[in-house]
């Protein structure tokens, strides 16, 4: 049972650090950074809620339900970022949000 509760603290830790990255950055890249390491504190999550309720099989089903859905995020978030660079040679938000229309 204490390798449960060291599980938890490291689930807690990569989300607070996936928040950390979002909330506290001006770089567009740390901010896709901390959702990722957000979706992969949810994945372990899910992946221990499965073992610990004996349905293993379930939560698998959830975990690749979750990496589809986070590839075709990522992947467009990434191209928003790309063409963001291209067109105003900065990934600093508080430069972006100067923008109008």
């Amino acid at each position: 049972m204490n390798l449960f509760w060291l599980y938890c603290l490291f689930i807690i830790l990569l989300f607070f650090s996936g928040l950390y990255c979002i909330f506290f950055t001006y770089n567009l890249i740390r901010a896709l950074i901390g959702f990722e390491l957000l979706i992969k504190a949810v994945t372990l999550l899910l992946v221990l809620a499965g073992n610990t309720n004996h349905q293993l099989a379930l939560a698998q089903g959830y975990v690749l339900t979750l990496i589809v859905i986070e590839v075709a995020i990522i992947a467009v978030a990434v191209g928003i970022v790309i063409g963001l660079h291209q067109h105003h040679q900065s990934l600093d938000t508080r430069q972006l949000r100067q923008l109008k229309g």
